[in-house]
């Protein structure tokens, strides 16, 4: 029996191997089945959808597209019953839209060119080149017109929103151990380059030096549109939090727009001869303590109201930040306060945000999404103010030549200021080429600085107009009035009673369309000489029928 067995398990050992080659051919017929399953369900599964893509009424990508296609529609005939012709081509509202989607088409397209070995291009890029393209395209020039003052208004409201986001961004432990360095950083490079792009206009363009100055003082403001949501997104990637880097830049790159534009206001009001150089420094002074304080109290305001109790809590949050910063902003324009606005939005967010603490990211989401409407309208409108037509060819190269010659001596003296302050090679490198952004700020100088010119010649136009009309009006020179015809009636102070005349003459009406009667000539005249609207419908309706003693 003992040799019985061995044989058997010998046997039974031999057998197994058939068993299981069986029982794998068996399995893998299985998987075949299960496999060939498998790829008919899923033939199955794709056959409905294909035929969904390609239905009658369409699906998908299709319907999305001609769903939004047909609401953007609707919005602009919602838009034309209440504004009627301002959403026609050559409206205000029609050049928006055409600038806006425009600008969003730009940014994407620039997102899709890829470089090898090259940094993916910035969306605001392609924002710029579609306003240029805009402004710059012959008939499509002439259709899209946006008024100068919704234009402003909208520039602001984005730049708001932009220091909104800088002062919700500050980290207050980094900007306390930075402090000294973040004052070095805001006004050396920007005093610096003023006074080099003043030093250079002077002598290569022939500038007097107060308008070298204000072109010193425009050039050098970084551009917070630029700078700030570069460094936020560099502060959510983890990038140089250590040092407090990005926390530094924000902070010094809304400090320096404000010593930037109080320096422009200054000069301005010099170059107009508004007021003596002391009276406009301490009123530079004046707007940066207004708009400290009244951020300071904004912000304390904003951190018990709403409390945390509240339904929606940061939605609400963010819409008082945001108002109570616009108004501060174009509400400090109106009222001559131009550094106060700025200045007040930078506090007002940083004081509001300190007691915020975990609610502080969803205000700053909030915030961000808010940004992704404005910034179209920004660039898009910073890019259809540049014309081609406007420049002279010999004027190019000498304004490029200043610009870089005083972009260079502000880069090296960025990077010396920064030698001192514990920053390895490549954070110096960093930092200065990253003050050298321009864009915004000094469009929005620019423009303040041409409605302020043509402010004062439009003044200066209707002086001297005035003094014309004083001298052809003066009851002594007679030499100035032609001589009247023989059925006119004398002109007089409206409310006067006729005291002499014929019976049918109270029904005649002179030039002016009003009976001036039983007036002397003196009261006449004096009153036409302090009524200039008057005075011009008197000369542009026909002064040959005129009273002449």
């Amino acid at each position: 029996m003992y040799t019985i067995e061995p044989q058997n398990e010998h046997l039974e050992d031999k057998n197994t191997p058939s068993s299981t080659t069986l029982q794998n051919l068996k399995d893998s017929n299985n998987k075949h089945e299960e496999t060939t399953e498998t790829v008919l369900s899923q033939t199955e599964e794709t056959k409905p959808q294909m035929e969904k893509k390609y239905s009658c009424p369409p699906q998908g990508i299709l319907n999305k597209v001609i769903t939004n296609g047909v609401a953007f529609f609707m919005i602009w005939c919602v838009a034309w019953s209440f504004s009627g012709p301002e959403v026609l081509p050559g409206g205000n509202l029609f050049g928006l839209l055409i600038i806006f989607h425009s600008a969003i088409i730009g940014g994407k397209l620039l997102e899709l060119i890829r470089i090898p070995s090259v940094p993916q291009l910035p969306p605001l890029l392609g924002m710029l080149l579609a306003g240029f393209a805009i402004r710059n395209v012959p008939y499509l020039s002439d259709y899209t017109q946006v008024n100068s003052t919704w234009s402003s208004i909208l520039r602001n409201t984005a730049l708001t929103v932009i220091l909104i986001q800088a002062g919700l961004g500050l980290d207050p432990q980094a900007l306390k151990n930075l402090k000294r360095v973040c004052l070095r950083l805001a006004m050396g490079p920007c005093l610096m380059e003023a006074c080099s792009t003043a030093l250079i206009s002077h002598f290569l363009m022939n500038f007097p030096w107060q308008w070298g100055f204000l072109l010193g003082f425009v050039l050098g403001a970084v551009s917070p549109a630029v700078v700030v949501p570069s460094m936020l997104l560099l502060q959510e990637n983890g990038y140089g939090i250590k040092k407090g880097i990005p926390t530094l830049l924000i902070a010094a790159s809304s400090m320096d727009d404000i010593i930037a534009i109080t320096g422009f206001n200054t000069c301005l009001s010099i170059v107009f001869s508004s007021g003596g150089i002391l009276k406009n420094v301490l009123v530079s002074f004046r707007d940066i303590f207004i708009g400290v304080l009244a951020g300071a109290i904004l912000g304390i305001f904003l951190q018990y109201f709403p409390s945390e109790d509240q339904t929606k809590c940061p939605l609400k949050r963010a819409f008082l930040i945001s108002s109570l910063s616009v108004s501060a902003v174009l509400g400090g324009h109106r009222i001559g306060l131009h550094a106060a606005g700025g200045l007040c939005t930078l506090v007002l967010s940083f004081v509001a945000g300190l007691n915020w603490s975990t609610e502080k990211v969803r205000v700053q989401r909030i915030i961000k999404t808010t940004w992704h409407v404005f910034q179209p309208l920004l660039f898009g409108l910073v890019g259809s103010e540049v014309s081609v037509a406007s420049l002279k060819s010999n004027a190019i190269g000498i304004c490029v030549a200043t610009m870089s010659l005083a972009l260079l001596i502000r880069i090296s003296f960025t990077f010396v200021l920064m030698c001192f302050a514990g920053f390895s090679f490549k954070e110096k490198i960093f930092i200065a080429l990253s003050w050298m952004p321009k864009a915004t700020v000094q469009f929005y100088l620019f423009i303040h600085e041409r409605h302020t010119e043509r402010g004062r010649n439009r003044q200066r136009e209707k002086q001297a107009s005035c003094r014309k009309l004083d001298v052809g009006l003066d009851p002594r020179t007679p030499r100035l009035r032609p001589e009247p015809k023989a059925d006119t009636q004398p002109l007089s102070h409206p409310g006067c009673i006729r005291s002499s005349g014929s019976r049918n003459s109270k029904n005649q009406r002179t030039p002016l369309g009003i009976i001036f009667e039983g007036c002397d000539d003196n009261s006449i005249f004096s009153h036409l000489d302090h009524s200039s609207k008057w005075s011009s419908n008197y000369w542009h309706t026909g002064a040959q029928n005129t009273y002449t003693p």
